[in-house]
């Protein structure tokens, strides 16, 4: 469930880039009979599970070069090569390298990027193989706090920075390590045992406003500085055997795994006054005071995971999935200056899951799925040190997949219902920390369109309707809607591109993203309002090379984005041009 290490973003907690897009294939949103007929170990989240494919090696030499550059400043060279190693291609490689350099739309803010993350696949036998891959990413940055949480911040420029500039940045690295080996027994079963290793090293710079509030006159901020050391530590394996076989005229498709994780956070954080700012009307130049101690503390857990599902064919057209995973937690929450363990806690559940699909024609699937989720709050802190109980979710949703025009178009219909139970939100009194709320409930109905339309015109698009709320709790209002999710929202992405002529591989796309009114935090205070944005593209690939022209927010929308601990205007107009060449 602790697998590779998550972006565990927390209020005290700063946001170093945990992962560099170079190295990533491509991030999977699996749902319906996708998420139906899913397997495997890895933790999961109740609104779709997400499977993120890095980039191995292929058996031919390939070559990439790219470079974009856009709006504010930004920069991004990278070089993607792989290939075989020997000749019998036993032995095959893959190497991806990133700089990004850029400023932002927000005053002041800036970051600077570097990874790197070779790749190397090794074919120890006709039925075995090992892959190794290694990731590693230096950054440095400027936090941007956001606007406060108040009305009043609707009314600044999106530009409007609330820390100040010229003072150190944050900066760090993560470097992660993964094996991952495969041998095939038969044709029938399969042993994979994965090993992880992740290390984040973060020094966070005096430019981080840690705590922010307005006064009574709406418009003058108390500010207060922070810097210190923190690091995450995550180590993993996993082990597991899957399987085929039948009983009478049943096929099953069996996986069982154990999966063993150790979890770290430690972390030292000092504080500085910093003179108050007039949001509206600001006046730079303000230095941070004495910095002392303000809170110290270490805390991680091992995890043992044990977990075996059945994907069961009764009949070619109906296939049902049946499994579970039992996990043990063992937490504690350390104050490091006095190296004393203020809390211990064991925590153990059983989640199970259930899904069918039936397929009453080769174009429809039908499914049903229940699945439950154990989620241990490791890393999140409180303002009494009081450690938190497991979040745990339940998901009922049913749905109907349809293929048009010979398979070409998909659409899928889905209703669900999700029910979480200790479920983590930011403190009103200090958003730097978190509590729990009892339960929220999320109701919903989601339908999204895929596929190719005509021969060259490409469409996705989506729709969601989310009856969200606060069920059960003895602080927040019954009835209230967890931050920055909307009642309504919709996508739709066109591309077309010329098949054949002169003008063959030219290409246009256009894009609207809406969302309605959203709630800024718990309890509910205001809401930011609804946006319609609209983006564009003009490409054009020919042989070994492609030109690209992305523009996001074309008519320049002012839109938040909002989850409860800040609120952050959205990039205005924003233009980036990519030139891609491959060998």
């Amino acid at each position: 469930m602790f697998a590779g290490y998550e972006n565990l973003r927390n209020g005290f907690r700063d946001q170093g880039n945990q992962r560099d897009i170079a190295n990533v294939e491509r991030v999977e949103i699996l749902k319906g009979p996708s998420s139906v007929l899913y397997g495997g170990g890895s933790s999961f989240s109740l609104s779709g599970l997400v499977n993120t494919v890095t980039k191995k090696p292929l058996d031919s030499p390939f070559y990439q070069g790219q470079l974009t550059i856009g709006s504010f400043d930004f920069y991004r060279p990278t070089i993607d090569i792989t290939g075989p190693l020997l000749s019998d291609r036993s032995a095959l490689y893959r190497l991806n390298v990133a700089y990004e350099n850029s400023n932002s739309y927000r005053d002041f803010v800036s970051r600077e990027n570097f990874f790197i993350a070779p790749v190397l696949t090794l074919q120890l036998s006709p039925r075995t193989t090992f892959t190794t891959e290694f990731e590693y990413l230096d950054y440095s940055y400027i936090f941007d706090k956001g606007l406060p949480l108040d009305p009043v911040s609707l009314q600044l420029p999106v530009n409007r920075f609330i820390g100040e500039p010229n003072l150190d940045p944050t900066t760090g690295n993560v470097a992660s390590i993964t094996g991952n080996f495969e041998h095939q027994f038969s044709e029938n079963w399969k042993f994979r045992q994965g090993l992880n290793a992740t290390i984040n090293n973060t020094e966070v710079g005096n430019a981080r406003i840690y705590s922010i509030s307005l006064q009574d006159d709406g418009r003058t901020l108390d500010r207060t500085s922070s810097v210190g050391a923190q690091k995450t530590e995550n180590y993993s394996s996993q082990t597991e055997i899957s399987g085929k076989f039948n009983t009478g005229s049943l096929r099953h498709n069996v996986l069982f795994g154990v999966e063993l994780a150790r979890f770290k956070y430690g972390y030292d954080v000092f504080e500085a006054p910093l003179a108050p700012i007039d949001i509206f009307n600001p006046v730079y130049g303000a230095r941070p005071g004495e910095f002392t101690l303000s809170f110290a503390g270490e805390q991680g857990g091992d995890n043992i995971g044990i977990y075996v599902q059945d994907l069961i064919e009764i009949l070619p057209n109906l296939k049902i999935l049946a499994g579970g995973r039992f996990d043990v937690v063992d937490s504690f929450f350390k104050d490091r200056p006095t190296n004393t363990v203020v809390n211990e806690q064991t925590d153990s559940r059983f989640s199970p899951r259930v899904g069918i699909v039936y397929q009453p024609s080769q174009s429809t699937s039908v499914y049903f799925n229940w699945t439950n989720a154990f989620v241990p709050q490791i890393f999140s802190r409180s303002r009494t040190n009081e450690q938190f109980k497991p979040e745990i979710g339940e998901q009922f949703e049913v749905g109907i997949k349809q293929d048009f025009f010979d398979s070409r178009v998909s659409a899928t219909l889905a209703l669900y219902q999700i029910t979480r139970q200790n479920v983590l939100t930011p403190d009103p009194v200090d958003r730097n920390f978190s509590i729990q709320t009892g339960e929220q409930r999320s109701r919903g109905i989601e339908l999204d369109i895929t596929g190719e339309i005509l021969p060259g015109w490409k469409v996705i698009t989506s729709y969601a309707y989310i009856d969200t709320a606060v069920t059960e709790d003895n602080e927040i209002p019954i009835g209230n809607r967890p931050a920055g999710v909307p009642e309504h929202s919709a996508s739709l992405w066109s591309t077309y591109e010329i098949q054949n002529g002169n003008l063959q591989g030219l290409g246009f796309g256009l894009g609207l993203v809406y969302a309605a009114e959203r709630e800024v935090s718990l309890p509910n205070t205001f809401t930011v309002p609804s946006y319609l944005r609209t983006d564009a593209s003009v490409f054009y690939r020919r042989s070994n090379y492609r030109v690209g022209l992305n523009i996001k927010n074309l008519f320049d929308v002012k839109y938040y984005e909002v989850d409860g601990f800040s609120l952050l205007p959205a990039a205005p107009l924003t233009v980036l041009g990519t030139f891609a060449v491959e060998f």
